[in-house]
């Protein structure tokens, strides 16, 4: 009985033109080896099972072919050729560097490198799994790689090119591998299959190529798999059953049960799904691509993008022309939403039994509508009518009585009488019995001593305005006289304020507070300039305590401040520009108030 050998080793390429899905790489070197123009240290990078070792062996054992085709391909019938298929080759050196990853096996292979091969043009050193090297096992490399002897060539293949240093990526030819597509794939395992006479279905290779997501060597290694499953005879049916795949037969079913809003009917064919072994998540990944694969075939130029078999292709057209576009976006707006809460989701199968509802009454909750090319999303609800709002009547005063202290007027006397009336042609939306049919009038008091005038109803902003005033002054002639807004008065104000957050403890607001640079803008408003919004924050915590502090210093209930955020361009220039003499007078006075007073008391005048 023969050893069996499994596909990805009997039928690895052993030539350029064997190489499976990779012309752009096997087209390139081949014109290097025509043209002579070979790199001393290649790179070749990319996932797994795609080719990068098996170009790797092609690549030495064709630069040392004696007799090489004028297709740049090698003879196999040469010396060089016989023992490098038979292992025996003594030109090429394979080295694993995922279990050889010390710098002692690195510098094991540079004394290697010294000695000219006996017989061929090139020695050839495939570096395998390179990113598992040590540090120092590619530093002790770097020299070697850069300046090899001209008989030497390295080829390095990784999986994962963004842990190999820069200064080896420097040093090397890259090459990047690309996944299979599904067609090659396909493609080639047919061809094995005729070889190994194996029947089996096109959609069943398709299953197997979509399962092995671009890799060949798992590709072979699913046939080998199913093909002792099933004796030789490959169906779509047992490939689904053997790799437990959900049938696509269950995404149409399941879409004409939710589409038809027969929720009963959804939810056993879950629960068959469920008790067959597939899990909930799976479930809502397969329908997500169901659902994408419709969307996909709403137009028919797009149906290249499909990822499915060609006997799926038409199914999948006849089902995207019953369905709306709008129900397939709310669909997988769902879907997507269900995906990522799943895992959060401690009763799993409820979670999903919750997006089969939904779903299902899903072009019952949500209808879009095409108005002028635009999609609008409109809800089926009931038409909301507008509140009706009562207009508020107008408060005229009718009648005044002026008081005067030589004309003194009895309780009963004194009072004046109001008339609510109605504006015509307000109050739309009022009904018959809430308008007004006659005039309410009401008596109000009025204190004794203060006169009463006609007035009107909407009091004007001027007239706010001088009622604060008046009431400005009133308290200021009770208390202190009013202090002129000056810088120097202002900074010694805000030193002080400083002093009382050190009081309470709060040092992270104290240092924002010092590090804030104050102008003056008018009488009664001021400018804080700071840095970041970190310090504009800190100050508008503050922000009562504060206003309450400086009306208070400066006697003027009317005094207020803006912060304004300066760009840290324009900071930076200010932090490293010297301050000037006015500037450290300023900050002095901040620290220490009796300097100002100091400087009264002497009558010194600065010069700024």
């Amino acid at each position: 009985m023969d050893k069996f050998i499994v596909s990805a080793r009997k039928y690895r390429p052993q030539n350029f033109s064997t190489v499976v899905g990779q012309s752009h790489i096997t087209t390139t070197l081949k014109n290097a080896i025509n043209n002579n123009q070979l790199a001393h240290a290649f790179l070749f990078c990319g996932p797994r099972g795609v080719g990068k070792t098996t170009c790797a062996r092609i690549l030495a054992k064709t630069i040392n072919c004696e007799n090489r085709t004028p297709e740049g391909e090698a003879c196999n019938t040469c010396v060089s050729c016989v023992s490098f298929d038979a292992g025996s080759s003594l030109n090429i050196h394979e080295l694993d560097a995922a279990s050889n990853n010390s710098v002692d096996d690195i510098r094991t292979l540079v004394d290697q490198v010294r000695f000219a091969p006996q017989a061929g043009k090139y020695k050839v050193y495939i570096v395998d799994e390179v990113h598992m090297l040590s540090a120092n096992a590619f530093n002790a490399f770097l020299k070697t790689l850069e300046e090899p002897p001209p008989f030497a060539i390295f080829i390095l293949a990784t999986t994962e090119k963004h842990k190999i240093i820069p200064t080896i990526l420097s040093r090397c030819q890259i090459f990047d591998f690309k996944r299979i597509t599904n067609n090659d794939t396909i493609e080639h395992l047919q061809e094995i299959c005729v070889k190994e006479e194996i029947t089996a279905d096109k959609a069943a290779l398709h299953v197997i190529a979509q399962k092995s997501e671009g890799c060949l060597r798992d590709a072979l290694s699913i046939l080998d798999k199913i093909v002792s499953f099933t004796n030789g005879h490959l169906t779509y049916t047992n490939t689904l059953e053997h790799l437990n795949i959900m049938d696509e037969d269950y995404f149409f079913r399941l879409l004409d049960q939710m589409f038809n809003q027969q929720l009963t009917d959804a939810l056993l064919l879950f629960d068959e799904i469920n008790q067959k072994g597939f899990e909930a998540d799976t479930l809502l990944e397969g329908f997500s691509e169901f659902i994408r694969n419709l969307m996909v075939s709403k137009d028919s130029r797009a149906v290249v993008l499909l990822e499915v078999a060609d006997d799926f292709k038409p199914k999948y057209l006849e089902a995207a022309k019953k369905i709306s576009s709008g129900w397939l976006i709310a669909a997988l707006n769902l879907l997507n939403e269900a995906e990522i809460g799943y895992k959060q989701a401690r009763n799993k199968r409820l979670h999903v039994e919750l997006v089969i509802i939904k779903l299902s009454y899903l072009q019952q909750a949500v209808e879009l509508l095409n108005d002028d090319n635009v999609i609008q999303k409109k809800k089926l609800t009931d038409i909301t009518k507008p509140l009706a709002f009562r207009t508020i009547p107008i408060i005229r005063v009718k009648e005044t009585i002026p008081v005067t202290p030589s004309h003194p007027i009895s309780r009963q006397e004194n009072k004046a009488t109001l008339t609510i009336e109605t504006e015509p042609g307000t109050g739309d939306h009022q009904s018959e019995k809430e308008k007004p049919t006659a005039k309410k009038q009401s008596d109000i008091a009025t204190p004794a001593g203060i006169s009463t005038g006609v007035t009107k109803t909407t009091t004007s902003i001027a007239q706010l305005k001088q009622m604060r005033e008046k009431i400005v002054a009133q308290q200021n002639s009770k208390g202190k006289q009013m202090i002129p807004l000056t810088e120097e008065e202002l900074y010694i104000s805000w030193g002080a304020f400083i002093e009382k957050l050190v009081a309470e403890k709060k040092h992270s607001a104290a240092s924002n507070f010092k590090e804030a640079v104050l102008k003056v803008l008018t009488d009664q408003t001021i400018e804080i300039i700071t840095e970041s919004n970190i310090q504009q924050k800190f100050i508008e915590q503050e922000r009562a305590a504060l206003v309450d502090h400086l009306q208070k210093h400066f006697c003027n209930r009317q005094l207020t401040y803006a912060i304004i955020i300066e760009e840290k361009e324009k900071n930076e220039q200010l932090a490293n520009k010297p301050m000037s003499t006015k500037e450290q007078y300023l900050k002095l006075i901040e620290t220490y108030p009796l300097v100002k007073e100091l400087k009264d008391r002497l009558r010194l005048e600065l010069d700024y």
